[in-house]
């Protein structure tokens, strides 16, 4: 069955609480949420014996057998978590899994947490005969495109919005960083009564909290926003972040893009080149406006640029690779 967002998962406890959850994804602060609004759902409910299986190297399975037919003299009713944190059950784990699937225990609410699974996993026998009868949940990343929307629901749900301006303000402040901002989004609630809170608010509350890596980079010059882009480049160069790796990324989307015109040349779509040139999510549809933007000529001038950043790291040309990596950046964003 399709995976749940973490708030259409709230939605569904309101409702009732169903026999087994699975929750996994790479949001981590999503996926901890989630398991604890099945844990609170399930003790509302009267779920008031609680036993959890973490799954570690050495463990018996035999375990999760026992634990599916015991009865507690103390509660009827039993939440039972099975936290895998590899990902990877094992072959008595997965056989173990499955019989669970098959036959889920009574009068027992079931919670599996793992982490990201990748498409192999996500096809195996044990996650597709848990899919067929559990409420799944995938914690996915909360990208800049969805930062102001999950902020607004959450301030809303205490009662609170932002105008327009103050919520930009507020988005620059804390991409990157899912875990601060839902801690930012609390402490607005202890500091401002309900209603609209103005941009002075949030100058004086939120802090900067924003975190970047290398990968969001692309996302900022192919797109074309140069103020987000410097943003990251201070914040990548304040973490002390490597300027090799910050190079690399970059030169791999010049060279990307001049893959994809070459493709185009030849009569190819973007979209069946997208595996060989690894485009995904944002980056596939930002690659060919960028491209057209940017032409050929400022790419290849990029990577000679990119030869000179790199030599100043090693320290064999003269000039700061920050600096110059600044402006190879403004100038393709532009």
């Amino acid at each position: 069955m399709p995976s749940l967002s973490p708030d259409a998962l709230n939605a569904g406890l309101a409702k009732g609480l169903a026999p087994l959850y699975l929750v996994h994804g790479e949001e981590a602060l999503l996926a901890l949420e989630a398991a604890d609004a099945v844990r609170g759902a399930a003790r509302a409910a009267g779920y008031l014996e609680r036993e959890v299986l973490t799954v570690e190297s050495g463990f018996d399975w035999s375990q999760l057998t026992d634990s599916m037919s015991s009865v507690s003299l103390f509660a009827s009713l039993k939440l039972l978590e099975i936290r895998i944190p590899g990902g990877k059950p094992g072959t008595e784990g997965a056989e173990a899994l499955q019989r669970l699937a098959a036959a889920p225990p009574q009068d027992t609410v079931t919670l599996i947490t793992l982490p990201k699974l990748d498409k192999a996993q996500q096809q195996s026998k044990w996650f597709t005969a848990l899919d067929k009868i559990a409420q799944v949940v995938e914690a996915r990343p909360v990208g800049r495109a969805e930062l102001p929307g999950w902020i607004a629901r959450r301030l809303k749900a205490q009662g609170q919005q932002l105008g327009a301006e103050a919520l930009v303000f507020f988005v620059d402040r804390v991409e990157g960083n899912l875990l601060a901002a839902r801690q930012e989004v609390d402490k607005l609630a202890l500091l401002y009564p309900k209603g609209e809170l103005s941009l002075d608010d949030l100058q004086a509350a939120v802090a900067n909290v924003a975190r970047f890596d290398v990968f969001q980079l692309s996302e900022a010059w192919l797109s074309g926003d140069t103020p987000r882009l410097t943003r990251m480049l201070d914040g990548l160069m304040a973490e002390g972040e490597a300027p090799v790796l910050v190079l690399w990324s970059l030169a791999e989307d010049v060279r990307m893009l001049l893959k994809l015109r070459q493709g185009l040349k030849d009569g190819r779509q973007a979209r069946d080149m997208a595996r060989e040139l690894r485009l995904w999510g944002e980056k596939q549809k930002l690659a060919e406006p960028a491209l057209r933007r940017i032409g050929p000529r400022k790419l290849m001038a990029a990577l000679s640029e990119c030869a000179r950043i790199d030599r100043q790291i090693k320290g064999v040309e003269p000039g700061e690779p920050w600096q110059t990596m600044r402006a190879l950046a403004t100038r393709l964003a532009a």
